[in-house]
């Protein structure tokens, strides 16, 4: 709470200010404490003004001096390694190779200890839906709803893309769906290229599993990476293309969309999702993966 937040009289807002100013920072990101206890930076500014101030001293030892002086550091503990990105992203190669069921990979991912995601996460979020579908939706990241239950897309954005598809007749027992990353990033932040590039050899082997005939990238991460592209999901959306995964001959046709959280935060373009599922209902329909009638009363628009 800053200065802003206090009274004339210096007390603390009401507890109704105080929930909301809690309810902002939540939307805002902040949904997980650092720390066990509250700090208070106002006592602790006020304690360190109090103090006489101390005279800086006139020179500073020579730059050699200094390095002599300090004691070398203690050298890490081999129970505690730290590897880096390179050699995370083979660890990860080599552990995705050697699965040859979808329980592999997962124990695979359950061992993996390259991603630093893991360590913030609360649970390996895997996939979900039939993996004999024939298609396969891959999105971006876990959220916190997500990491809680250990499943892909539950959370607001996950019902909202279940309504949407249940329009053109999918649901989970007619589509599998996971993410490009397996843990979700502290405060739902944007994953960085070195935590996607260390999931993306588990992603592969994954769709490899899978096998689908078709592939839904739903968000900007996921298709830009596995389309291998720098164009953004506004201008990639609603438009065929292919992934091409290591033995898988010919490549697997993909359409990207848009994220339903991103959807949420912008209504309008929602309008533009349901062409995209329309598409794929077409497709669907050449594949003879549609198994119901198309649902003309969608209120998706």
């Amino acid at each position: 709470m800053n200065r802003d937040d206090q009274k004339p009289d210096g007390s603390d807002l009401d507890a109704m200010a105080a929930l909301s100013a809690l309810s902002w920072q939540v939307a805002m990101g902040a949904d997980e404490a650092i720390a066990d206890l509250p700090l208070d930076r106002y006592a602790a500014t006020a304690a360190k003004a109090a103090q006489p101030a101390q005279s800086a001293p006139s020179q500073k030892p020579p730059l050699t001096e200094r390095i002599r002086s300090t004691p070398p550091p203690a050298p890490a503990s081999t129970s505690a390694k730290v590897i880096g990105a390179e050699e995370a992203i083979a660890d990860a190669r080599q552990a995705a190779a050697a699965c040859t069921t979808l329980d592999d990979l997962r124990a695979a991912l359950e061992k993996f200890e390259g991603c630093p995601l893991k360590k913030t996460a609360t649970n390996l979020v895997f996939g979900d839906g039939n993996p004999e579908a024939g298609v396969m939706f891959i999105g971006e990241a876990p959220g916190a709803d997500e990491d809680r239950q250990g499943l892909p897309f539950v959370g607001v954005s996950g019902q909202m893309l279940d309504r949407m598809l249940s329009f053109i007749g999918l649901d989970r027992s007619r589509f599998y769906i996971t993410n490009m990353l397996y843990w979700r990033p502290p405060g739902n932040r944007t994953p960085t290229d070195a935590e996607v590039a260390t999931c993306l050899p588990f992603l592969e082997r994954h769709i490899q599993l899978i096998n689908p005939k078709v592939i839904v990238l739903v968000g900007n991460r996921s298709a830009k990476s596995l389309l291998q592209t720098s164009q953004g999901i506004t201008k990639l959306r609603g438009k065929w293309d292919a992934v091409s995964i290591g033995s898988i001959d010919p490549p697997i046709p993909a359409l990207p969309t848009l994220h339903p959280a991103y959807l949420l935060r912008n209504a309008a373009q929602k309008r533009f999702a349901w062409r995209d599922a329309l598409i794929l209902r077409e497709r669907l329909n050449e594949l003879g993966l549609a198994t119901s009638p198309l649902d003309t009363g969608s209120d998706a628009d």
